[in-house]
């Protein structure tokens, strides 16, 4: 009885899965096609998106304001003294305006921008200023330099002597010494600063015939003291 309800005498189960899938076809399609008519029959349906602003600059001023010349007796205005900072106990909510611009006693204020000169402009602020002289104070005594420094400007080197006893007893050290370069590039000044005593003149023999090139400081030769590190390697 079950089976004779499932199946036919062929076998097969009923089924009706080709019309249901026609069906379900046509469904679709017709709900596709009526998304795609629906904005060309109707195109007021379609939602409005404004447009993105424009932002313009505002145009230049015709004319640039005329500087404020306040009386050099007056008496300066300010809202903030300008000698301390101190943190204030509230937020304001606005600025405060007095109506009356700050300035310094005496000096034009306003597009002027010149240090008391009534012929500078926007074009060339720096006009009718005064030239000021630099005066570089000279060096009171020697410059100290590195011995780095110095080392690129040796001119004349002369490679000191091996002691015959630190030789014989093949020991190795080295030595360093003070000196103060003069002005045309000679040692003078020499001294050890410190070393072991068995190379100490070997090592200022040599070096008090070193040369340098005059060392320039604001494009004058001065006198440099500097270091001077003398090793001793058994080769």
């Amino acid at each position: 009885m079950f089976e004779d309800s499932t199946f036919e005498s062929t076998g097969k189960i009923r089924t009706r899965s080709t019309r249901w899938m026609l069906a379900t076809f046509a469904l679709n399609g017709s709900i596709l096609l009526a998304l795609i008519l629906i904005p060309l029959i109707y195109p007021e349906a379609i939602p409005r998106f404004n447009p993105i602003a424009l932002i313009e600059a505002p145009t230049a001023p015709a004319e640039l304001p005329k500087p404020i010349r306040v009386p050099a007796g007056a008496v300066p205005v300010r809202q903030f003294d300008l000698t301390t900072f101190t943190a204030p106990p509230t937020i304001p909510t606005q600025i405060k305006y007095t109506g009356v611009p700050e300035y310094i006693e005496g000096e034009p204020v306003g597009a002027d921008m010149g240090a008391g000169s009534n012929s500078a402009s926007l074009d060339n602020p720096f006009n009718g200023q005064k030239r000021v002289t630099v005066v570089q104070e000279k060096p009171k005594g020697p410059t100290p330099v590195s011995s780095g420094v110095m080392l690129g400007l040796l001119v004349h080197k002369v490679v000191p002597n091996y002691p015959a006893i630190p030789k014989a007893a093949h020991i190795e050290g080295s030595v360093v010494l003070e000196a103060t370069i003069s002005k045309t590039g000679r040692i003078e000044n020499l001294h050890v600063v410190s070393g072991s005593a068995m190379f100490n003149q070997a090592a200022m023999d040599a070096v008090s015939q070193w040369a340098y090139q005059p060392y320039l400081l604001n494009g004058q030769p001065v006198e440099v003291e500097t270091t001077v590190n003398v090793v001793f390697r058994l080769n």
